[in-house]
């Protein structure tokens, strides 16, 4: 497998496979906050395309948050993986939902500022992410997508689990993923540079290319 030197790398062997869109009207890339805008400012940038952000928050196990049982998106949208919530109860479910919930709200009242409530009526959305292990945040972002009134809805990420690629081929209308590595590990595992992406790195690319 080849690792990425950073995510605007990723963000560019993207791009070259995203080329079919260029031309294409109403097209809009939306990052995946936090650390899918710097992927989605390069592809933006390089098909001509405006770039928004979706933010959706992942729903960690409390013992160890990097593994999901779900995720939300604005509107209210909730994604959960039943064999994996199947082991919390409601209340821990709850308590994890309320601390992500308050962070989603944080960070639209964050971002939105001084632009619209997002609006795909009609739109072809290019969901970009920095990769997908579970998949869920992605999963409930083209959910949230399709509520918003996309007619078609692209997901593009640089690497993949191979289950949650499958997931999402059920649900988007298209995945492009340039690396499904048989045995999956973190995201980071495959990038040179994965540094937190903080928010002021999302305020800058929306100001530049949004």
């Amino acid at each position: 497998m080849t690792r990425y030197r950073d995510r605007a790398e990723a963000g560019r062997v993207l791009a070259d496979r995203l080329t079919a869109l260029i031309g294409e009207p109403d097209v809009v890339v939306l990052g995946l906050v936090r650390g899918g805008v710097p992927v989605a400012r390069v592809v933006a940038e390089r098909l001509g395309v405006p770039l928004d952000v979706l933010v959706v928050r992942k729903l960690g196990m409390p013992m160890a948050p990097e593994v999901a049982f779900g995720a939300l998106g604005p509107g209210g949208v909730r994604v959960l993986n039943d064999m994996v919530a199947s082991h919390l109860g409601p209340d821990d479910i709850a308590e994890v939902q309320r601390r992500e919930q308050a962070e989603l709200d944080r960070r639209e009242q964050l971002y939105r500022t001084g632009r619209p409530p997002l609006d795909l009526t009609g739109r072809i959305a290019v969901i970009v992410d920095d990769g997908l292990a579970t998949g869920a945040t992605a999963r409930a972002a083209v959910q949230v997508a399709r509520q918003l009134g996309a007619r078609r809805v692209v997901v593009a990420v640089p690497v993949s689990s191979e289950e949650a690629y499958e997931m999402l081929a059920a649900e988007a209308d298209q995945v492009i993923c340039p690396q499904r590595p048989p045995t999956f590990g973190a995201v980071g595992a495959y990038y040179d540079d994965f540094h937190e992406v903080p928010d002021d790195e999302v305020t800058a690319a929306l100001t530049a290319t949004g």
